[in-house]
């Protein structure tokens, strides 16, 4: 691959006219790790996080820990499976069906539809209102899965501890089993959403096919193909590819949600923030995990970035700024619920802890 220098055509995803649009972000994601040096953030007493196994943050602005996060996650993983496995059942063509539902319903935490419930719950909605949308972007991302792992991308063998969707099916079928996916998610929320006006469903369907064309996942994982094997990649570059190809669903599955929830401008833009401070966040650990566990512990395979000769945070920040980034990124989040009733947003408040806290 040709070396190329990313910052000279890579826009910023705050001042590019056509990215997905927050309004003016209340802070810099990759801020210079020279002005941070060893201040912790003053919001957190104890973080989670990658760096201990303390399960809980405390300030007096969040709900306290009365909030059973397990339980929730459990009941919210039930109904969103059920859901996925009635919205692509077996039929003809067979083969086709069958490598849907072997990726799709392969297991997974779910993370990407619960955020989208929760968000709608929060702003007013209902798990109904939100269910066709979190199947949708289930869908998408498993799509990006699929195609993420065939042999012209990242060439993996092993997802969610099993074989991947080619591996099984060929990579003919696994190429045809995406773009399934991809076109019935966008079907499914026109066709199966229910009690939302037409006006919310359309508007969240554009928002849905920005978050994954060529100026949302797509864009980012062309730039983080075209980052490969080159020395000069920055921390806006990757900033850039980690909002879009990881960020951009997860902002999509909140803001989707808060659509439909009938939230209004202001609490959707809230969301959106907090949304795309958790994406980027999922990464970051991401990044770390991908150096610290072994493929068992991650159930796909470890150290690929590292063999791939890919830009992470770790390679550019080390593992302790990389963690004080998350810390950083776990911050801002929070922060954006602190205005919403706490009840209602605890769900989101320990989804935002738990993506710091995973270890796999």
């Amino acid at each position: 691959m040709n070396a190329l220098h990313l910052s000279t055509w890579v826009p910023s995803i705050r001042s590019h006219p056509r990215s997905l649009p927050l309004r003016k972000p209340s802070f810099p994601f990759a801020a210079p790790w020279k002005q941070l040096g060893n201040r912790a953030p003053s919001f957190l007493h104890s973080v989670s996080a990658v760096l201990t196994k303390e399960e809980t943050v405390q300030d007096d602005n969040l709900p306290r820990p009365t909030f059973d996060f397990k339980s929730y996650m459990l009941g919210k993983a039930a109904a969103v499976n059920e859901a996925l496995d009635a919205a692509i059942p077996l039929r003809d063509p067979l083969k086709i069906h069958e490598a849907m539902r072997y990726s799709l319903l392969a297991g997974g935490k779910r993370v990407r539809p619960i955020l989208c419930i929760a968000a709608c719950e929060l702003v007013g909605g209902t798990q109904a209102m939100a269910m066709p949308s979190a199947c949708a972007v289930e869908m998408i991302h498993t799509m990006s899965l699929i195609h993420d792992d065939l042999p012209c991308m990242d060439n993996d063998d092993l997802r969610r501890g099993k074989p991947t969707n080619h591996k099984v099916f060929g990579e003919d079928v696994a190429v045809l089993a995406g773009d399934a996916l991809l076109s019935f998610a966008f079907e499914h929320i026109a066709v199966g959403t229910k009690g939302v006006t037409p006006a919310q469903i359309v508007r969240a369907i554009g928002e849905l096919a920005r978050s994954i064309g060529a100026e949302g996942l797509v864009a980012g994982q062309v730039v983080d193909i075209s980052s490969e094997g080159v020395s000069n990649v920055g921390l806006k570059d990757l900033e850039f590819i980690h909002l879009h190809k990881t960020a951009a669903l997860l902002e999509a599955s909140v803001v989707l949600g808060a659509i439909m929830g009938g939230g209004s401008n202001e609490e959707v833009e809230k969301l959106r923030i907090f949304a795309r401070s958790i994406g980027l966040l999922f990464q970051v650990v991401d990044d770390i995990l991908d150096v610290t566990k072994s493929s068992e512990e991650l159930g796909k395979t470890a150290g690929k970035d590292l063999v791939a000769d890919k830009i992470t945070y770790p390679k550019l920040l080390g593992i302790e700024n990389s963690k004080e980034f998350a810390r950083e990124l776990l911050q801002e989040a929070q922060t954006q619920l602190v205005d919403f009733d706490l009840e209602k947003a605890a769900p989101l408040a320990a989804l935002a802890k738990y993506i710091a806290s995973r270890q796999n």
